[in-house]
């Protein structure tokens, strides 16, 4: 069982939503459409993304590594390097 797994039919939902905003962004460059409301567009759905990775990171966090950090020793510390390793990627990104 994943942290997310009591909230994944909203993901899904939320991914399903996302996936039309990005086949939207391709119909707008296949119709020329203005270049800012392409780029309005794409930060929108970056934002839409950001905001689903946060969620799984906060899921995560109180799932899968309470659960290690309960249990201790390597596995504790090897999920406490993954999620660090996580939110630095999503920092960087």
């Amino acid at each position: 069982m994943h942290g997310y797994t009591q909230d994944k039919d909203e993901y899904a939902t939320r991914l399903r939503r996302i996936e039309g905003q990005v086949r939207g962004l391709a119909k707008m460059i296949d119709n020329d459409q203005y270049c800012i409301d392409v780029l309005t567009q794409i930060s929108a759905t970056t934002k839409a993304l950001q905001s689903v990775a946060l969620g799984l990171m906060d899921d995560h966090l109180k799932h899968c590594v309470s659960e290690a950090l309960t249990e201790g020793g390597d596995a504790a510390d090897e999920k406490v390097r993954e999620a660090s390793e996580a939110i630095a990627r999503l920092v960087r990104s």
